[in-house]
C-alpha cells in the first residue's frame, strides 16, 4: 500500500533528486522510497553493530582474531583498490 505525502526539502536537493531520477528513469516518488529504504535499512545495521560491539566489548581480540582483521582489512583494500571505487 502506498500513501501520499507532502513534504518540503531544499530546491537545491530537490533539483538533483529531479535530475537523478531521470538518470535512473524512475519516479520522483520511487527515488525517494529507495533513499529512504536504504537509509532505514543502515540505520537497522547501526544499531545491530552497537549492540554487537556492546555485547563483545568484555572480549578483546585474541592474536587469532587479530590476524583475521588485518587478513580482511588487507583482502577489503585490495578488492576496492582493484575495482577503483
Amino acid at each position: 500500500m502506498t500513501v501520499k505525502t507532502a513534504i518540503s526539502i531544499d530546491k537545491e536537493l530537490l533539483d538533483q533528486a529531479q535530475e537523478l531520477a531521470r538518470e535512473m528513469n524512475v519516479s520522483r516518488s520511487k527515488l525517494v522510497s529507495l533513499a529512504l529504504n536504504e537509509f532505514v535499512r543502515r540505520r537497522e545495521e547501526e544499531e545491530i553493530t552497537c549492540k554487537l560491539n556492546e555485547a563483545c566489548k568484555d572480549f578483546p581480540p585474541d592474536e587469532e582474531d587479530k590476524e583475521n582483521i588485518r587478513f580482511s582489512s588487507a583482502s577489503i583494500a585490495k578488492i576496492l583498490e582493484d575495482d577503483k571505487w
